[in-house]
């Protein structure tokens, strides 16, 4: 199980595997309980650290799954819950005995309650509600009591929707008041108006939410239950239904064969809501945002299909398609009328996910930036585009300006394949360990860059924060365990120390009489650093510690279920990269600047700020209190109004390359314009300029290297 598993997070085991399973379980047909017992079957025999499914097992999965179906408590009573009981210790019964009592018990239940819901809602919101009583809403629902009576209930939701209300009539009455202030001859409109204007605005939420509900077949509420399971093993083991496995595969791969638009279902409709640049619907121009798809025909068949009221998921795979392949729309535009339109199927590039560049120049000298939003790669074939391969490109385009330092940017990214991991920290040291990875029970396996050649010597930062998780930690810890580049961020990221890889489930299936099983992504390997170190719980720490949004809000590793341990193995052979001159002196000049950052410290008191606010709970539903709550936080946050106010006096652009690309594509333009702004007012990227200022390198040694550029 070594060399299969060498990418991390997402790889698909491609050899057919044989064990007991058949098509046809034994006097039970039924498909969930041959996912139950496939799924635990592979769980016990490739998790890294399988569980032992007993009663204390079971009694987690009940809670988990009970709060998974009714977080709010706005579903199930006391009762409900001690029927439910009876099973909290029999989960690892039902699962070694292939039954599904318990969901079957909960799901129906779940149905009538859903059902008893839309009607009380209904009934709520029929009656206005009182603004000026002196009453309070308790949103901490982890710790709500289950109610015993439908009175209660219908208390718990009356507050609920009062709550909803009273947001949207507040926001009614300040609108008001600014069109009164602009226009004395504006028609005010009574309290009593704007109060039955605010629950219409609920009303619609409240259909929206249950058109959703309604969408949600017996699979995936089924899901929810596997997934229950599966989840106490470790955070990140899941199981994917076929659609969620198709959806997880475009995530990471930036790919998608289709019409390029996004969908969103709106009263009963399709809607497009976004056209992606590239694709077939962009480059037709013939459909925009704000149409609504009434019907979909195939290339093959005679008849249209009406998607009118269809889930979204089964509308989407309709439209979706191979490429080279013919779909045609009936589309209501946004005028009103109704146009047949004909859209040849591509493969569309979702931009969003792939690395992308700028310079920025700072005392006649040339800086480059690369943001790599996650470690992207198509799951059928590496060789296809990948962020490695992105990166490498991206860097020799910022060579090719005369580059004087590197700066890139792992901020929020959650990670991705474990080979471009390799690949990238390949373009900055001649050769040697970048991580190590180990199989339970067998001795670690180190991954190494052999190519000696180093594509960028010269001063590299990498810019982390805490959700920079697993494949960006991998990175940014050899970087830091070779001393290639300094690491500036959150004290430490998310800690994220396992790898996983998506199996097949139908590939342990001899035949299948069932369709797709869908996928499950388990936890079968940790990776450490070539130190030794794990950065599992501990993440990696930045050389260069500055606040942020994140500082005081528990996001990482360790703040969430059953996460497996810190360990430490030993440490690989590697020497540590000599190019600099001024190595630590530059982190301590660094240190000293951000200790003097008056942003900074801005920043930090906003963090605890939030952190906070996010522990109220309570809340008043009495207008007046309701109004003055909210002109106090306003008053609070002003003095962080600077944050956003806060301009770098450095300017960014894009490479010549893009720059023809933008010409022809506003829309790529307008997100380029949006980012270079962003980074314009960042007082991480331009500290990181300012470490790459102080860095100097040993010329001496970089001379030796044939891929070298000026410095």
């Amino acid at each position: 199980m070594k060399k299969s598993f060498l990418i991390l997070m997402l790889t698909v085991i491609v050899s057919a595997a044989s064990c007991s399973f058949t098509s046809k379980v034994e006097n039970d047909p039924d498909k969930d309980k041959l996912l139950i017992d496939l799924i635990s079957y592979v769980l016990g025999k490739g998790h890294y650290d399988a569980k032992d499914i007993n009663d204390d097992f079971s009694k987690e999965v009940f809670t988990d799954y009970i709060d998974a179906l009714d977080p709010l408590k706005r579903y199930f009573f006391k009762s409900d819950i001690e029927e439910f009981k009876k099973y909290e210790k029999l989960i690892d019964d039902e699962i070694r005995n292939k039954e599904i009592t318990f969901f079957n018990l909960t799901y129906d239940r779940l149905q009538d309650r859903m059902a008893d819901a839309r009607r009380l809602h209904k009934e709520i919101l029929e009656h206005p509600f009182n603004f000026e009583k002196d009453e309070e809403i308790n949103t901490d629902y982890e710790n709500l009591p289950y109610v015993e009576t439908k009175d209660q209930m219908k208390d718990r939701w009356r507050l609920q929707l009062k709550f909803n209300a009273l947001s949207s009539y507040y926001d009614k009455v300040e609108e008001q008041i600014d069109s009164v202030t602009k226009n004395s001859d504006y028609n005010r409109k009574t309290s009593i108006v704007l109060e039955s204007e605010a629950r219409e605005i609920t009303k619609t939420s409240l259909k929206e939410y249950f058109e959703f509900a309604d969408d949600l077949e017996r699979k995936d509420w089924f899901s929810i239950y596997i997934n229950s399971i599966v989840e106490e093993f470790d955070p990140h083991t899941f199981y994917f239904a076929p659609q969620d496995k198709d959806r997880f595969d475009i995530a990471m791969s930036g790919k998608l064969e289709g019409i390029g638009a996004r969908l969103q279902k709106k009263n009963d409709n399709v809607k497009i809501v976004e056209i992606i640049s590239g694709g077939p619907a962009w480059r037709g121009n013939e459909v925009e945002v704000g149409d609504l798809i009434m019907k979909v025909k195939q290339e093959e068949e005679e008849e249209p299909v009406s998607i009118v009221g269809m889930r979204l998921d089964d509308a989407v795979s309709l439209i979706k398609g191979p490429k080279g392949t013919k779909v045609t729309l009936t589309v209501k535009k946004v005028d009103g009328t109704t146009e047949i339109i004909d859209i040849v199927r591509d493969v569309v590039e979702l931009e969003e996910t792939y690395a992308k560049s700028s310079v920025v120049k700072k005392n006649d000298k040339t800086y480059g930036i690369v943001n790599l939003p996650k470690f992207y790669f198509n799951m059928q074939d590496y060789n296809q585009r990948n962020a490695a391969k992105d990166v490498k490109q991206e860097i020799i385009r910022l060579k090719e300006q005369d580059m004087d330092g590197l700066v890139i940017d792992l901020r929020d990214n959650g990670g991705g394949s474990l080979q471009t991991v390799v690949d990238i920290a390949g373009l900055f040291i001649e050769k040697g360990p970048i991580v190590q990875v180990r199989t339970k029970g067998e001795s670690p396996e180190v991954l190494s860059d052999k190519d000696r050649n180093i594509l960028w010597d010269g001063p590299l930062v990498i810019l982390v924060n805490e959700l920079s998780a697993s494949a960006s930690e991998i990175l940014a810890a050899a970087m830091q365990d070779y001393k290639r580049a300094i690491i500036i961020g959150s004290k430490q990221t998310y800690g994220k120390g396992t790898v996983q890889n998506v199996m097949d489930l139908n590939r342990w299936m001899r035949s299948n009489d069932f369709g797709d099983l869908g996928a499950l992504k388990l936890t079968t390997q940790k990776f450490y650093r070539v130190n030794g170190g794990s950065t599992q719980l501990e993440g990696v720490k930045s050389d260069v510690v500055v606040p942020d949004r994140y500082s005081y809000i528990d996001i990482g590793e360790k703040d969430q279920e059953n996460p497996l341990p810190w360990d430490k193995i030993a440490a690989a052979d590697y020497s540590i990269w000599d190019g600099y001159i001024d190595f630590d002196q530059t982190i301590n000049n660094s240190k000293e600047r951000m200790s003097k950052n008056d942003q900074l410290k801005l920043i930090d008191e906003n963090a605890k700020w939030v952190s906070q606010k996010r522990d109220i709970n309570n809340y008043s539903l009495q207008y007046s209190k309701y109004k003055l709550n909210i002109a106090l936080n306003e008053k609070q946050a002003e003095r962080f109004d600077k944050i956003n106010d806060y301009k770098t006096n450095l300017t960014f652009e894009s490479l010549p390359y893009e720059k023809n690309l933008m010409s022809a594509d506003s829309v790529l333009a307008e997100k380029r314009k949006r980012w270079h702004q962003s980074l314009s007012k960042d007082v991480y990227v331009e500290e990181a300029i300012s470490v790459l200022e102080d860095l100097k390198i040993n010329n001496i040694r970089r001379s030796k290297n044939p891929l070298t550029v000026k410095n």
